[in-house]
């Protein structure tokens, strides 16, 4: 028995159940894990709240992403050895003491990686990794906008597209959000809650807008957000922390510049071997340079997740949360 953190019905972060269940032997093709850290990220309150079913139905052990050590192998796995440093981004499971997955969603930690390093950027930092070099690739001189900058996500987006030498601009709903974001490569902070931030966009870019706008919020941020974009420019809805943007008439992006809008998933752009290993090597080239630290603010025990979701919801966290067992 291993302890874990499943959800029976859904609903607020009340109906975490912390409890002791039983993980069974890899099959053919799996490993085993023990975790030294999991990830929090805001698609756990989706799957929590049953915005996003999960594919087993109830119950279910929630969490997206952990790290770990190889502790027992499923015949045919010739990858790993027992002892080996591991880190995954994988459908469910992850906020548990141990668990099984497929050997070839693992992905094998540098030595300069930290568990708790790992558990806090694999999902989001492979999620900046392929927004900025293949959803929409980033150049020196362009104009970004990041929404949420001083989130887990945000503040590596920031970071990296600062690094690429494009000129970052975010959204922020604090003073103390907003000097972080600064300190993590976004030039430009707009309080959202205080200034309108299409005209400071316009402001700030002297008239020539963006050529790309990351959004994790959804519903408060849209249609603005298209009105940041110049010609031909590019809106990547990836979360939606203020709720689902609502149907809207393609027309739209046709008057507003021949934009392009887009959906993209984490699960698709590393749905192969080979892509998820180059997007994740992207990832730990960046921060093992120097160039992308990931700031860990939050820890907590893996029997306080409920506590962890309520502070992520309530828009009390910065950077990273991780849970340890």
């Amino acid at each position: 028995m291993v302890a874990a953190v499943r959800v029976h019905k859904f609903g607020g972060p009340e109906v975490l159940t912390f409890e002791d269940i039983t993980i069974p032997a890899p099959g053919p093709g799996q490993i085993r894990v023990k975790q030294h850290a999991c990830g929090v990220n805001f698609i756990d309150v989706y799957f929590r709240a049953g915005a996003y079913p999960p594919a087993g139905g109830l119950p279910f052990v929630i969490g997206n992403e952990a790290a770990g050590e190889v502790v027992e192998l499923g015949a045919g796995v010739t990858e790993f050895k027992r002892g080996d440093r591991v880190a995954y981004q994988i459908g469910l499971g992850c906020y548990a003491a141990e668990r099984v997955l497929p050997a070839d969603r693992a992905i094998k930690l540098p030595a300069n990686i930290s568990y708790e390093q790992a558990a806090a950027m694999l999902l989001k930092g492979m999620t900046a990794s392929y927004l900025l070099r293949r959803t929409f690739k980033v150049e020196k001189g362009m104009n970004v906008l990041v929404h949420a900058a001083a989130g887990g996500v945000g503040l590596l987006l920031c970071q990296w597209a600062n690094h690429l030498g494009a000129t970052v601009i975010g959204t922020v709903g604090s003073k103390a959000k907003a000097e972080l974001a600064r300190a993590n490569g976004c030039r430009h902070p707009i309080l959202y809650r205080e200034e309108d931030f299409v005209a400071r966009v316009k402001e700030i870019t002297a008239g020539k807008l963006c050529e790309v706008v990351y959004d994790s919020v959804g519903k408060t941020t849209f249609p603005a957000s298209l009105d940041c974009l110049r010609p031909l420019g590019m809106f990547a809805s990836f979360g939606s922390s203020s709720g689902q943007i609502e149907a809207f008439n393609i027309n739209i992006l046709q008057y507003k510049g021949s934009l392009f809008a887009t959906r993209p998933s984490l699960n698709t752009y590393a749905a192969k071997r080979e892509d998820l290993l180059a997007i994740a090597a992207d990832l730990f080239a960046v921060v093992g340079s120097g160039a992308v630290k990931v700031p860990i603010n939050q820890t907590y025990a893996l029997r306080d997740a409920a506590k962890a979701h309520r502070d992520l919801e309530g828009r009390a966290t910065t950077g990273s949360s991780i849970l340890v067992p």
